[in-house]
């Protein structure tokens, strides 16, 4: 016995090690590269202070609070700890909240749909900066090198998300070592410069860094808005829970990645100190000549893997707007048959990457998007903080005194960080946010409109004792075969079914109405997911259960009603499906804009056949008009 469980010990400390390795490539992408631009946008030329000594320590000492209180503190300490069945991100809180406190969540919805809108601006500025601050290193090793820079990263660019399509099942396992690779190298490097000058660790001291911002004032505040940018990323710990748990990816921030950020952060301030005209590019000022090329293409590799991480999570973010119902019916393909996670949305790929090109050629330079990419993070973090506090009064019933003792630590850090970003509105802090306003407006049109055209369909139902009573008084034609009729209410006729007796005046011998309903939780079993219950007179009800992490598939239900005494075979079986057209006469309340956008959503949403994996061949639909 004791043997037995000495094994299953071993096993599972292996297991938490390779999701560690794992994390490396995927959750900290991010924040491990972000020592290429950190210290180099705080000191930049034009920099509001100069590369002295004093403030050398003192933005060192705010980077190392910074990595210390919002990362390891806020983040990884106690934000992960909240989650929904294992997972994180913002959309998994607001679907754990929405399901216990139904009568507070309009507020914290719209916290939860814009800091979600937030992270598509992140996703399409991190990739821009992450691959032109790893190319613009060429211009350290040869100026001659300046013109290629831009080609570079937008062919780069192309080729990243070209290859979306393909997955990421098999690059991914390379993606972990690659990064070790990179932590190890960038602690090395710092740590060879810490040795010759270990005078700078003395930064680890709060001292200097509240002297800075007493000797600074506003220019060390606005000096905040280039500090932030070394926890870019923190919110990808959160989201990317699910993948690898919480506990893999603590141990690999702990032992492996703070320690390394540290020492590569610590030892660009050594040299800096030592020698303060190499403040062009700090970060390639540690690295040996002959070097320098190898790590600039590890450079190039490193960005380009922290932002596969930022388009897989908007795959993922975009998967759960659609299953809550804040996003229209996209295209949705599966790259893995045994990862569920594994997906690839065409329509945001291609959006993505035209976006990412037109900010390449507009921005041209890392430097000028720093104030972007900082907006995008500080406004996300002020957010997470809000529904965090929801989370802590409403789920786990915290004392009001408590919860506003934690949460207040958070928002010193997070209000600070935003402020001083928004000294940079005009120098590109407004992207993310304009960015962020789009698709929040998509969201919550979407979502408005889904639930006005809901309440119409609601309105006009007939139940099933009313249905029963009529079919038994009428004489309608019986027909062989099944009919598959889908609702989105479960307890009412589908309207599609009171269409075609209207019409056709038939009836299948065999009828099934189907809805389909999405959950407030990432995963339902498979076992657990299809309910079939018996009616009258060869009708059947089946509701299928889906969580916000997971993709309807008709076909797998049909499989599993095959497989009960139904006889759903599919050369026997049509799908009835109700296709609205509408009209922007109604009293929705919903603004003529409004009703425009929603209603040019609707006709370029995927159609429910394509979405479900329904047969194509099999499908009739029956149109109905509804004014909004």
């Amino acid at each position: 016995m004791e043997k037995s469980e000495k094994n299953n010990k071993s096993f599972l400390n292996k297991q938490t090690l390779l999701l560690s390795l794992g994390a490396m490539g995927v959750v900290y992408g991010d924040l491990g590269t972000s020592p290429i631009y950190t210290l180099k946008e705080c000191f930049h030329q034009g920099s509001i202070l100069p590369a002295t000594p004093e403030n050398v320590m003192g933005v060192l000492s705010l980077i190392f609070w910074s990595l210390t209180m919002v990362v390891t503190f806020k983040y990884v300490t106690f934000i992960m700890k909240a989650d929904n069945d294992g997972e994180g991100g913002i959309f998994a809180l607001l679907a754990l909240i929405t399901k216990h406190q139904a009568s507070k969540k309009i507020l914290i919805t719209l916290t939860a749909l814009f800091g979600a809108s937030l992270l598509y601006g992140d996703g399409i500025i991190t990739p821009v900066i992450s691959v032109l601050s790893a190319l613009e290193g060429l211009e350290i090793a040869t100026s001659s090198a300046k013109p290629f820079v831009i080609p570079l990263t937008c062919i780069i660019l192309i080729g990243l998300f070209t290859a979306q399509r393909y997955g990421t099942s098999k690059i991914g396992k390379i993606f972990g070592p690659i990064m070790l690779v990179w932590f190890l190298s960038i602690g090395l490097l710092g740590l060879n410069y810490i040795i010759k000058y270990p005078l700078v660790l003395s930064a680890i001291n709060p001292y200097y860094a509240f002297h800075f911002m007493l000797q600074n004032q506003l220019k060390g505040f606005i000096m905040l808005g280039a500090v932030v940018l070394c926890i870019t990323g923190a919110e990808a710990l959160y989201a990317d829970m699910g993948h690898f748990g919480r506990k893999p990816i603590q141990l690999a921030w702990y032992y492996l990645i703070l320690p390394c950020l540290l020492l590569n952060y610590f030892g660009q301030g050594a040299v800096l100190l030592e020698q303060p005209n190499l403040i062009t590019n700090p970060f390639y000022a540690i690295i040996p000549n002959f070097l320098m090329y190898p790590m600039i293409a590890l450079s190039t590799v490193s960005t380009t893997i922290a932002s596969q991480s930022l388009i897989s999570g908007i795959f993922s973010l975009t998967r759960q707007a659609v299953q809550l119902g804040f996003f229209p019916r996209l295209q949705i393909l599966h790259t893995s048959s045994k990862t569920e996670g594994q997906i690839y949305i065409p329509m945001i790929n291609n959006v993505m990457m035209v976006a990412c090109i037109i900010i390449t050629l507009a921005f041209k330079e890392s430097t000028n998007l720093a104030a972007a990419f900082g907006m995008a993070v500080t406004a996300n973090m002020v957010l997470t903080s809000f529904v965090y506090f929801a989370i802590l009064r409403h789920i786990w019933k915290w004392s009001l005194w408590k919860s506003v003792s934690l949460v207040s630590v958070f928002l010193i850090f997070d209000f600070t960080y935003f402020i001083s970003n928004l000294f940079k509105f005009f120098e590109g802090a407004w992207l993310p946010l304009t960015i962020a306003l789009g698709i929040f407006t998509i969201m919550t049109t979407w979502k408005k409109g889904r639930d006005y055209l809901k309440s119409i369909i609601d309105s006009k139902k007939m139940g099933f004792d009313t249905f029963f009573e009529d079919i038994n008084l009428s004489k309608y034609q019986s027909v062989p075969g099944t009919a598959i009729f889908m609702s989105m209410s479960s307890d009412a006729v589908p309207p599609a079914l009171l269409n075609n007796l209207k019409h056709n005046h038939i009836i299948h011998e065999e009828i099934i109405f189907l809805s389909i309903h999405n959950l407030n939780i990432p995963f339902v079993e498979k076992e657990e997911q299809i309910k079939i219950e018996p009616l009258e007179n060869g009708f059947y009800r089946i509701i299928a259960e889906y969580g916000f992490m997971q993709t309807p598939d008709v076909s797998d239900i049909i499989e599993k009603l095959e497989q009960s005494n139904l006889n759903s075979y599919p050369e026997s079986t049509s799908y009835y499906l109700g296709r609205e057209t509408l009209l922007v006469t109604g009293n929705s309340g919903m603004m003529k804009w409004r009703k425009s956008l929603f209603s040019f959503m609707s006709k370029n949403a995927q159609s429910p056949t394509l979405y479900f994996n329904i047969p194509p061949e099999r499908v009739i639909e029956l149109g109905i008009q509804v004014k909004i």
